[in-house]
């Protein structure tokens, strides 16, 4: 109970205020919570992302932030068709369509269809499943798995939305998430918090609010119950949970839009107050990271994608493998020792791996996979690859030390040979990074061999050439229903 110094009791008899810490047996009283305030410095960003989300138009947003936006579209289309039919995906249809509403939405790369609440959280697993998702570096965000599909839902479920009007929702739905991230990381990552779900709902509800066509004061409500529903803790990792975090957050995201379209109410100051979202889910709060620079400057044109099927920490690794391979055979390797962030091994330290999703969280599996095949795609975190035989054997020959020194775009790789020579790289900066991105053609080709075998070819181009198009797209219903197995 909390102490009574920390209560605020009023009288309601005629008799005066009650003294501090004290109730009379007679007197008629009631314990009030005060009204919360945000501090001094917060200002109102909850008011003013909204009035932003409320005002915004596409046409003010730059041509390269667009552009940016349509990769990631693209290479959400590509995860989570490539996604559809692991086992996680299977078993959350089982588990949830006797359940379901009407046929409103298509889960990607499937043959069902379910309602739009439901095709948002089954598509959000869809999509980083494979841990093949897009990166927001400053905070490990994969923000195109929580506003992709409830806007995808929503597209076939509203009367008609413009691909312009699509592509609008996910910029500012990115850009709501990423910037709320932003203001708490990395001390919310660091107690524990997986920030695509958290940040991640608050950014699905800015989604589903601009479709909805909500005013500022129910875009406000919407993000006030969305911070509510914060989903995902770090201890996920490695498991089925953790794909489910995100697609709860895109699923969250739209019922609080929806909700908040109905009058539900919420707190006008859910972000900044004292007991809101920020104060309650991190110890560092900067509320300047989500107001300033709204609308002159875009996170969403810092996103990056991934070339290889694993957390974004371990890339430098698989980077300098790969470099280092060339000729080699498992017989010629006497050892590998990597010198790595600190984080690498807080996140990704299983020696031994039992499945192919505890191996994307794996340093060692991901090096020996890397030094094996050159590789580190979905049929690279296999449960076959994660057991197979020559890999245990490898990975039993790594070593890796935390250095300090190292950062985490970095990664120091020496390869010992029985030799009694080394091969040796240090990288600064991973394929796929913000300063080493992937190309155009690139992220084609990634997203063609996920969608190969799931899709038929022609229509695997058809849906690429959709969304680099997406502007022009009369009806974005369309896209979802290209994406039907």
């Amino acid at each position: 109970m909390p102490s009574l110094s920390r209560r605020r009791f009023i009288q309601l008899s005629a008799a005066g205020s009650i003294a501090a810490g004290t109730l009379g047996s007679s007197s008629l009283a009631a314990e009030t919570r005060p009204v919360v305030q945000p501090e001094a410095d917060a200002g109102h960003p909850t008011r003013e992302l909204a009035h932003y989300l409320a005002t915004a138009r596409l046409e003010q947003i730059p041509a390269k932030v667009r552009k940016e936006a349509a990769r990631t579209l693209l290479n959400w289309v590509g995860v989570a068709v490539g996604g559809a039919q692991h086992e996680t995906v299977t078993r959350a249809l089982a588990a949830l369509q006797p359940f379901a509403g009407p046929a409103q939405a298509q889960v990607v790369g499937r043959k069902d269809r379910t309602d739009i609440m439901s095709a948002s959280l089954i598509n959000g697993i869809c999509s980083h499943v494979l841990d093949f998702d897009d990166t927001h570096l400053k905070t490990i965000i994969h923000v195109s798995s929580v506003v992709v599909p409830p806007a995808l839902a929503l597209a076939e479920h509203l009367p008609k939305v413009s691909g312009s009007q699509f592509l609008h929702a996910i910029i500012l739905g990115g850009e709501t998430a990423l910037r709320a991230g932003n203001a708490v990381y990395p001390d919310h990552y660091d107690v524990g918090w997986h920030i695509t779900g958290t940040a991640g709902a608050i950014g699905a509800a800015a989604t589903a609010g601009h479709l909805l066509g909500l005013n500022e004061q129910q875009i406000v409500w919407a993000l006030g119950l969305a911070a509510s529903q914060s989903v995902g803790l770090r201890e996920s990792f490695g498991s089925m949970n953790k794909s489910f975090n995100p697609g709860r957050a895109a699923q969250n995201g739209l019922m609080a839009a929806l909700l908040a379209q109905q009058g539900f109410t919420s707190s006008d100051q859910m972000l900044e107050a004292r007991r809101g979202w920020a104060h309650t889910v991190s110890t560092k709060q900067n509320f300047k990271e989500i107001t300033e620079g709204l609308g002159r400057r875009f996170e969403m044109a810092l996103n990056t994608y991934k070339p290889f099927a694993c957390g974004i920490v371990i890339h430098p690794i698989i980077d300098g493998c790969i470099q280092l391979r060339g000729g080699l055979n498992l017989s010629d390797i006497n050892g590998v020792e990597l010198r790595v962030h600190p984080l690498v091994l807080e996140l990704t330290g299983k020696t031994a791996p039992r499945d192919g999703l505890e191996g994307k969280f794996s340093v060692y599996h991901a090096a020996a996979i890397a030094l094996l095949e050159g590789r580190a795609g979905p049929r690279q975190f296999s449960d076959a690859a994660v057991q197979a035989s020559t890999t245990v054997a490898l990975r039993k020959k790594i070593t890796a030390v935390v250095d300090p020194a190292v950062k985490e775009s970095q990664a120091d790789v020496t390869v010992l040979l029985r030799d009694g020579t080394k091969r040796q790289v240090f990288v600064t900066q991973a394929i796929g990074s913000a300063e080493n991105p992937m190309t155009d053609t690139m992220l084609t080709d990634k997203v063609t061999d996920l969608m190969d075998g799931v899709l038929p070819p022609a229509r695997i181009k058809e849906v690429i050439q959709t969304c680099w198009d997406i502007e022009k797209l009369p009806d974005a219903a369309r896209l979802g229903r290209m994406l039907q197995a």
